[in-house]
C-alpha cells in the first residue's frame, strides 16, 4: 500500500507542477495584459483533485491518520482554482486579478501541504 501511496504523491506533485508551470509560462504575457489559462493549468488542477482524493482514500484505507481540516482547506482552495481555470479557459485574455489569484492560491496550497504538520 505504501508504494501505491507514493505513486499517487508523485502524480499529485506532477499535477502541481503542471498547474504552477502553466502559470509561470504565462507570466510574461500577464505583464502585457494578455495572459490566458492554458490547458496545462486545467489538466494540472484536475490531476491534483483526482490524486488528492485518491490519497485521502488510500491513507484512510491504510489506517493512517488524515487531518480532515487541512484536507478540507486544501480542497476548498483547489475547487476555487479549478473553477477559475475552467471558467476562464476559453478566454483570449484573462483579467490579472483572476490570473494572479490562481498563482497565489496554488502557492498557498503548496505551503499548506508542506508546513501544516
Amino acid at each position: 500500500m505504501d508504494v501505491l501511496i507514493h505513486v499517487f504523491v508523485g502524480l499529485h506533485i506532477v499535477g502541481i507542477g503542471a498547474l504552477l508551470g502553466g502559470f509561470f509560462a504565462q507570466l510574461k504575457a500577464a505583464r502585457a495584459g494578455e495572459a490566458r489559462m492554458i490547458p496545462a493549468m486545467l489538466h494540472g488542477a484536475l490531476t491534483m483533485l483526482v490524486t488528492g482524493v485518491a490519497l485521502v482514500g488510500l491513507n484512510q484505507a491504510d489506517d493512517n491518520s488524515v487531518n480532515t481540516v487541512k484536507i478540507g482547506i486544501k480542497l476548498a482552495l483547489l475547487v476555487v482554482i479549478l473553477g477559475l481555470v475552467y471558467v476562464k479557459r476559453d478566454e483570449e485574455k484573462v483579467e490579472s486579478a483572476a490570473f494572479g489569484a490562481v498563482g497565489a492560491l496554488t502557492t498557498a496550497n503548496i505551503f499548506i501541504a508542506v508546513l501544516w504538520t
